[in-house]
């Protein structure tokens, strides 16, 4: 898939936002791609993880263990990645601020894992999610993702591999352009807590 097809697939579920957004990082943007929406579809989810997979190395697809990712917004996608490599998938939730393992889950010692993420802009979500999967014994060896919104900038420490990385402008509060301050700011994403 074109990054034109991946966007295509964004717009067609009305999942590519235009407004006011607070994104989880504490900063703001006036576009807003709603993973969710995108992925409500199976086939389309489907479609968007087999892309995924592809643009991981053949070594990497083959040495995975298991497919981990943070809950809420990594879910459906990290399920769908799972059944793209033909590997198990889990997620790490946050019931109390701090990501761990839940409903029996856990990680053999020493496994491979790939952690998969909907969208990373400051990639702090990833990193407290593999802290919680390198406790549990995990061995985090990359990361992957449908949109990396970071500007290219994201160190998480792994190789990374997303399917399309996207360059809208964000802004620090204190930064942002009269058309937005102008106008409330909507929190769209699933964290509740700034980044």
């Amino acid at each position: 898939m074109t990054d034109d097809d991946i966007l295509a697939e964004f717009r067609a579920a009305d999942a590519l936002l235009q407004g006011h957004f607070l994104l989880s990082s504490g900063r703001h943007s006036e576009y807003y791609l709603q993973c969710a929406r995108v992925l409500m579809d199976s086939e389309r989810a489907g479609r968007l993880a087999m892309a995924l997979a592809t643009k991981l190395p053949r070594d990497l697809r083959q040495s995975i263990d298991l497919v981990v990712s943070p809950a809420m917004g990594g879910v459906i996608i990290g399920h769908e990645m799972g059944r793209a490599l033909g590997k198990p998938a889990i997620f790490v939730e946050r019931p109390t601020g701090t990501f761990e393992l839940r409903r029996g889950f856990t990680i053999p010692q020493g496994a491979k894992i790939l952690m998969v993420e909907d969208v990373v802009t400051t990639g702090l979500s990833s990193r407290e999610a593999m802290e919680a999967v390198r406790a549990a014994g995990g061995d985090v060896v990359a990361e992957a993702s449908l949109v990396d919104r970071s500007g290219g900038n994201v160190d998480l420490g792994v190789p990374f591999y997303p399917l399309v990385a996207i360059n809208f402008p964000t802004y620090a509060p204190d930064e942002l352009p009269e058309h937005l301050s102008a106008t409330k700011a909507v929190k769209p994403g699933s964290r509740s807590e700034g980044a």
